[in-house]
């Protein structure tokens, strides 16, 4: 059985964010980062998961078909992550 190496939530925070901004610039503006931070966040996931999550241009970001099909379950992940941190502070 093969195992995977634990991504850490940030690097799915990353992930959503660049796929929803549809730029690296912009979801660094979003997250309150710089750029070069987010794309190393992007890197790293894409190592840890090998595979390519973005086709990149000079011009725009747009999801490979392995980055489709991890978008749906990273989302789910961030809003458990999410329950759970209301329910330990709430």
């Amino acid at each position: 059985m093969m195992t995977m190496e634990p991504v850490h939530p940030d690097l799915l925070v990353a992930f959503v964010t660049v796929t929803e901004t549809g730029s690296f610039t912009a979801a660094a503006r979003v997250l309150g980062t710089r750029q070069s931070t987010v794309s190393q966040q992007i890197k790293r996931l894409e190592a840890t998961l090998g595979r390519s999550l973005f086709a990149r241009d000079t011009h725009r970001v747009a999801l490979t078909v392995d980055g489709e099909t991890l978008i749906d379950p990273a989302r789910r992940i961030l809003d458990a992550y999410g329950a759970l941190e209301r329910q330990v502070s709430g």
